[in-house]
């Protein structure tokens, strides 16, 4: 029986605020689902999400 292929799981932190950045940064942080200082999401790996990441990397933090 063949493993299923589950993706990796990301959690995603915000710990800075976007104020004071650019509105796409702000509104990339709101598509990520982020809205308070440190609240987490967790989204499955995709190469949609970590170029979303790699845009605010100084605003996240991001676990596997």
């Amino acid at each position: 029986m063949p493993k299923k292929n589950t993706p990796k799981q990301l959690s995603i932190t915000l710990v800075k605020s976007p104020i004071g950045y650019s509105i796409r940064q702000k509104r990339t942080v709101r598509a990520l689902g982020l809205r308070k200082i440190n609240q987490t999401v967790v989204h499955n790996e995709s190469d949609v999400i970590r170029g979303m990441i790699a845009k605010i990397s100084h605003l996240v933090r991001v676990e596997e």
